[in-house]
């Protein structure tokens, strides 16, 4: 048929797209390995007592870095893809609101952990090193990744990428340089090491982030509201995440609960392969759906296509090479393979669901996104919980399966549901404006 593009114009038309994955699928991987070296240097380094104590307080800076900024970020990016002259505004509405709520965050965390954490003897050294701790993990660590957004909603993947593996990598060479070049052993000598790493990077992301245009300083109204969506679903998932480790150190050995923890963060490196898709097709979706979701179908059932079977693979390859990480974190990490091997095919429904979830941040529908991640992680929280305690490690494991499927099943409801009524809402007013 005439004015119908061939085969090989629509194979043409995706090669850029299929580019920009590879692209940002290798950066990401590049990433997660640099991420696993670091953890296993400092857990072989820092021992037993230090390391858990590091873990410890790195857990709780993670919760606090989805409060940092107040999910401005996620603004920044929907908005500029959408109109690249919207930067100025949308960067001085991130400054503002990330320097306000990191602030914040350190002065409570700075007060209240000490009670919690001993870092050193001396009550003003341990409050004076857990704050440079959550300065290193909250301040920095969100201003780094807020970098990395930046370059992603102009669409410059190749410089989101170099941000992504350069800040891995500086990581990594800051673990290898401290404990094994200068035998660092303490999580006081690793503090300074990590905060130099963060903060000369840091440097170097604005920088490269300046060349861009400089902020035009004001709270865009509209957007705190959906930025709240935004954030809060991921703080509620951070405590999904914890609760089966916390009540699993109730119930079960320490080698269990060292081995469980291992291989929850490797199924959580694995999802990097379907993260690297988001991060590409995001700004795209956010344009294709500005007239309402429904627009946008077409492409997302595509997306989730491809996504899926990103997932079996990289659920797959984490079966097939899992015997080969006792080599990396040490032989006394028994069950780990074991572990690996039973949760890898979780990464299946989490696909699932994250492609669901991020079409409806996309297309700025981020009350139905947060209702969904929402109620999803705080029931999933008590659900694993429940299930630890009452039968652990088997329970923990089948209610990681049974969380993620449901929240697959949720999005996708929520999603339809949503692409019905945009639908409708444009036919009665395209019906509207014929009468007239």
């Amino acid at each position: 048929m005439p004015g119908r593009p061939s085969k090989i114009q629509s194979y043409r038309a995706m090669l850029p797209m299929v580019m920009s994955y590879a692209a940002s699928g290798t950066s990401l991987i590049i990433s997660s390995v640099a991420q696993l070296v670091t953890f296993a240097v400092l857990a072989r380094s820092l021992g037993v007592h230090e390391f858990s104590l590091f873990v410890a307080i790195t857990a709780v800076s993670n919760i606090a870095l989805h409060l940092c900024g107040l999910g401005a970020t996620e603004c920044l990016v929907r908005r500029v893809a959408r109109d690249h002259a919207m930067y100025p505004a949308m960067l001085g509405h991130n400054i503002i609101l990330t320097s306000i709520s990191g602030l914040l965050l350190l002065v409570v965390g700075a007060i209240v952990l000490p009670f919690f954490f001993d870092v050193d003897p001396d009550p003003v050294a341990n409050a004076a090193m857990i704050t440079v701790m959550l300065v290193t993990n909250i301040v920095l660590v969100r201003a780094i990744l807020f970098c990395e957004q930046v370059f992603i909603a102009f669409s410059d993947f190749a410089t989101a990428n170099k941000v992504v593996v350069g800040f891995a990598l500086v990581r990594t060479a800051a673990a290898v340089l401290a404990c094994l070049v200068f035998g660092v052993s303490t999580l006081e000598g690793w503090i300074a090491w990590q905060f130099a790493a963060h903060l000369l990077f840091f440097l170097a992301c604005i920088a490269a982030v300046r060349r861009l245009g400089v902020p035009k300083y004001g709270i865009v109204r509209e957007e705190l509201r959906l930025g709240l969506f935004f954030s809060i679903p991921f703080i509620l998932k951070a405590a999904r995440q914890n609760a089966d480790l916390l009540v699993l150190s109730l119930v079960a050995s320490a080698e269990i609960v060292a081995s469980y923890s291992v291989a929850r963060r490797i199924i959580e490196s694995s999802y990097l392969s379907v993260d690297a898709l988001n991060r590409i097709v995001y700004p795209g979706t956010a344009r294709a759906s500005v007239g309402g979701l429904h627009h946008a179908r077409e492409r997302v059932t595509k997306i989730f296509a491809i996504a899926l079977a990103i997932s079996i693979a990289a659920a797959a390859a984490v079966f097939v090479l899992a015997p080969v990480l006792p080599y990396l974190f040490g032989h006394e990490y028994t069950s780990l393979v074991t572990f690996v091997r039973d949760l890898c095919w979780v990464l299946v429904p989490v696909s699932g669901w994250a492609i669901a979830v991020e079409a409806l941040g996309a297309s700025g529908h981020q009350g139905a996104r947060a209702s969904v991640l929402g109620v999803g992680s705080l029931l999933g929280a008590i659900l694993a919980a429940w299930a630890t305690w009452y039968a652990p490690p088997i329970g923990t494991f089948v209610s990681y399966y049974v969380i993620e499927t449901a929240m697959a099943i949720a999005a996708w409801a929520v999603y339809l549901r949503i692409v019905r009524q945009d639908g409708k809402r444009e036919t009665l007013v395209t019906a509207g404006g014929a009468a007239e």
